[in-house]
């Protein structure tokens, strides 16, 4: 029995509950507008003055447990110095100006994410992570999974891998972000998920993490075959 999941295969799973969240009209840049359903943000529309920085927005729901996959769609293809895709504690920054063009969602250590240009960002750093991508109607997924600490994203239904570990350790709530520095960029969330481990595949998770790579001795384990071979798997 898998517990942990991989981005795309959790859209899948039958006990995956749908989310509700939305953009959050009390946490983004002025630069920010949002629709009526606070799905799909607009950013720097002002039909005069162009972009003065960066903008970016909060979900209005923070995790600190389970599994959560949501997908952002690009309603216009990416341009300028940055477009991003990432979470965040409520302490990130959603708005800089003064010509301050900034990769957002990294520029501290309150947020991680993914830009347009194919690198990732945390802490002011960046590392190459996948190949850019340009095209309108792009969708990116977040796979935020809280028991084994990591984000994960994944590119039109296809998983780029574990791009951020260690999330597991924080004391703080962590919501979906996303920011642009250009003009007219419009982004929509699309599908959102998440799944809640029960008791049972709690307790095989916290087994397989104090064995580490150890196979043999879960053999010696005093639990039926079955539940071995579901420690075994996790493993």
């Amino acid at each position: 029995m898998a517990v942990v999941l991989n981005p795309v295969d959790l859209i899948e799973r039958e006990n995956c509950l749908v989310d509700n969240w939305v953009w959050d009209k009390t946490s983004k840049s002025p630069e920010v507008l949002l629709s009526s359903d606070s799905e799909a943000a607009y950013f720097f529309i002002d039909p005069v003055n162009e972009s003065r920085g960066t903008a970016g927005v909060r979900g209005t729901e923070g995790f600190v447990y389970g599994e959560h996959y949501w997908e952002i769609i690009f309603l216009e293809p990416p341009v300028g110095t940055s477009v991003m895709v990432g979470v965040g504690t409520q302490r990130s920054v959603l708005h800089t100006e003064n010509y301050n063009f900034v990769n957002l969602i990294g520029m501290d250590d309150n947020s991680w994410g993914l830009s347009y240009k194919g690198t990732i960002w945390h802490g002011g750093k960046c590392w190459r992570y996948c190949e850019p991508f340009y095209d309108d109607r792009t969708v990116i997924a977040v796979h935020l999974n809280l028991y084994e600490g990591t984000i994960s994203f994944s590119k039109n239904g296809k998983n780029l891998g574990v791009a951020f570990s260690g999330l597991n350790n924080l004391d703080q709530q962590l919501y979906p972000l996303i920011s642009s520095t250009a003009t007219e960029t419009e982004l929509a969330v699309g599908r959102r998920i998440c799944r809640y481990l029960s008791l049972q595949e709690l307790c095989y998770l916290t087994i397989a993490k104090s064995m580490k790579h150890q196979y043999q001795a879960v053999n010696r384990l005093p639990l039926p075959m079955a539940m071995k071979n579901c420690v075994t798997d996790l493993i």
